[in-house]
């Protein structure tokens, strides 16, 4: 009999260790979860400083060429002067935006989390 029970741990060791393998499987998830938010965090504030930078040096850098081309074209084209660079300045902020626009929607948010979790529930339906 006590050869049998040593053979046989039971219902609850079974449980426990059941439940200690769904616990490390939870902390793994979480675990990865929290680096991609930390990653997320990084690149979001990447974002910002590259944002302010370019809007900062863009105005500074538009202001002085506008002046410089008008006083240079002051007496002759001075409205022709302004409708070009305004042209000018209309298509390197659709470009800007564009680039702004591809880099925030370039990879979705929490990838490798959503890979694993639909992972686990394959393995979870073909009971392996």
């Amino acid at each position: 009999m006590n050869e049998a029970s040593d053979k046989n741990p039971g219902i609850l060791a079974s449980l426990r260790r059941i439940l200690a393998t769904l616990l490390a499987g939870a902390q793994n998830r979480i675990e990865l979860f929290v680096v991609e938010l930390q990653e997320e965090k990084c690149r979001f504030v990447e974002i910002l400083i590259c944002l302010a930078a370019l809007v900062a040096l863009s105005m500074m850098t538009l202001m002085l060429i506008t002046l410089t081309i008008v006083i240079l074209f002051w007496d002759s084209y001075r409205l022709t002067s302004l409708c070009v660079l305004t042209g000018f300045y209309l298509v390197g902020a659709i470009l800007a935006w564009r680039a702004m626009r591809t880099r925030l929607n370039s990879g979705a948010a929490f990838a490798d989390t959503l890979e694993e979790l639909r992972k686990d529930q394959a393995c979870l339906r073909t009971g392996k």
